[in-house]
């Protein structure tokens, strides 16, 4: 993902990627653009709210790219009352998320679903996880090469879950949902987003601009 700039615009990166938060909480267009005037005191419409959207699709997100193999891993997070876990896939070479994925079970089911959304994007990879049967019983079925992952491939995942974490937390201490029966697409769009700004800066070597980023939208 090219690094982002809107200096054409005049608009600054901490206020679009404050839109997209509010945005990805649940806030329809115009209901950001009037947050935008009441809280920032910066006047933009809900077409340029649209359009600073469409950057932080998944066809930006996750760019077809050379991958040389799957790391996947689960975590648990919370959201509203319950907990869920959070599937997430990063490539060793590139360093780059490659995919997500939220569910209630941690099974084979979830996992072989997940694994095939991968394969239909990326092609078929040798996969590396901790160890979890579900993986050894989903790449068989797909069949997909699977082993442990080495020190340095946990190292790196771990990496990039407690990048998410310090994501979630910088904002609230899990996902705030108040819906009965939620379809939890705002959570994905809301993960996707910090999904988005990880990639960034992995391709721009920018980890620094993206703290100082959060902090101003936090302040």
């Amino acid at each position: 993902m090219n690094k982002i700039k809107f200096e054409r615009n005049k608009t600054s990166s901490s206020i679009v990627l404050y839109s997209l938060y509010l945005y990805f909480l649940g806030l329809s267009l115009r209901n950001v653009s009037k947050a935008l005037i009441i809280f920032r005191d910066e006047k933009r419409s809900h077409v340029s709210v649209w359009n600073w959207i469409q950057r932080f699709g998944s066809s930006q997100i996750y760019k077809r790219k050379r991958v040389t193999a799957f790391i996947i891993d689960e975590t648990i997070i919370q959201i509203g009352q319950k907990h869920f876990w959070l599937w997430v896939c990063i490539e060793p070479v590139f360093s780059s998320m490659l995919g997500i994925y939220i569910s209630e079970e941690r099974n084979m089911l979830v996992a072989e679903k997940f694994i095939r959304s991968l394969v239909s994007r990326y092609g078929k990879h040798t996969i590396y996880t901790d160890g979890g049967t579900w993986y050894d019983e989903a790449c068989n079925i797909i069949g997909l090469k699977h082993y442990l992952h080495s020190s340095i491939e946990k190292s790196l995942m771990e990496k990039v879950n407690q990048f998410l974490k310090d994501m979630i937390e910088s904002f609230d201490d899990y996902y705030p949902c108040i819906k009965q029966k939620c379809n939890l697409f705002h959570v994905y769009n809301w993960i996707q987003f910090f999904v988005s700004m990880y990639n960034d800066t992995i391709v721009n070597n920018n980890h620094d601009f993206l703290l100082k980023e959060v902090n101003i939208i936090l302040n």
